[in-house]
């Protein structure tokens, strides 16, 4: 891995840290796509092993900045782990995140616009075209970021052909509405499929007392599922572009996250 000269990070995420991967495309089928939709051709970025399929799927969710550089370079990662990881754009409907200067622009503008029910039907549409492009989706897996967490716990409540999940911090509860109308404390009964969530202790948008919430919740339910928490980590302690960055604690969770896949994609 080397670390690029002019990565294209949204402009709300700049600047760029020193301490960003960026992953190479040898030995991948890797690029731009365009999925069909109810709401027309939605964008969204694909990575795979050349050599012939099918690959288990993993559906690739965005952070609040949206597809860029960062989050296409965690599809190559897991592309070169054996997956076809595929990261759809899910505010094309709604606009460009990539050129607003702040991230209150972003929620402002386009994050609030961004129906649940909207963004659960794209990634289904995703699930279906990557089945028809050298997916197999009978071993399909998510993860996400950030506002993309969130998302990972809904689509498990969501998709009765998940088989596993894995959501890196992401809102867990709160104030809901018509565009947002339950969170993951909310769906924690109704999971299809188990869901690693990674949470760090110092997340000051996530308060610890949601997580023994959600945890609280995956009890009752006798889910499988397992959250953990980095004591010393903060919000995006996996965005290896941010300040917010702890090597050490990406790294667990990255291993962790394997190892979730492995067991609940490849094992059986």
């Amino acid at each position: 891995m080397t670390v690029p000269t002019n990565p294209p990070f949204a402009a709300a995420a700049q600047p760029v840290a020193g301490t960003v991967i960026h992953t190479d495309t040898k030995g991948l089928v890797a690029g731009d796509v365009s999925i069909p939709t109810a709401g027309g051709d939605m964008p969204a970025y694909r990575a795979m092993p050349e050599r012939p399929g099918p690959h288990p799927v993993l559906l690739v969710v965005q952070e609040i900045f949206g597809l860029h550089e960062h989050i296409q370079d965690v599809a190559r990662r897991l592309a070169k782990l054996g997956y076809c990881a595929v990261a759809p754009a899910l505010y094309f409907r709604q606009g460009d995140p990539s050129a607003l200067a702040s991230i209150d622009e972003l929620r402002e503008k386009i994050v609030s616009k961004v129906p649940d029910e909207q963004v659960l039907a794209d990634l289904d549409a995703t699930v279906e075209w990557a089945r028809r492009n050298g997916g197999d989706a009978t071993r399909l897996g998510i993860t996400g970021f950030c506002w993309g967490g969130r998302i990972v716990w809904l689509y498990a409540a969501h998709q009765p052909k998940l088989r596993a999940g894995v959501a890196w911090y992401g809102r867990l509860a709160g104030p809901t509405n018509a565009l947002q109308p339950e969170h993951p404390v909310g769906v924690a009964r109704r999971l299809h499929a188990p869901v690693l969530g990674l949470y760090g202790g110092k997340d000051e948008s996530i308060p610890l007392d949601h997580v023994e919430q959600l945890r609280s919740e995956l009890r009752a339910a006798n889910s499988a599922s397992l959250l953990l928490v980095y004591p010393d980590a903060g919000h995006a302690f996996y965005a290896d572009y941010r300040p917010s960055y702890r090597r050490e604690a990406a790294d667990d969770g990255w291993q962790r996250m394997q190892a979730w896949f492995s067991q609940h994609l490849l094992r059986s």
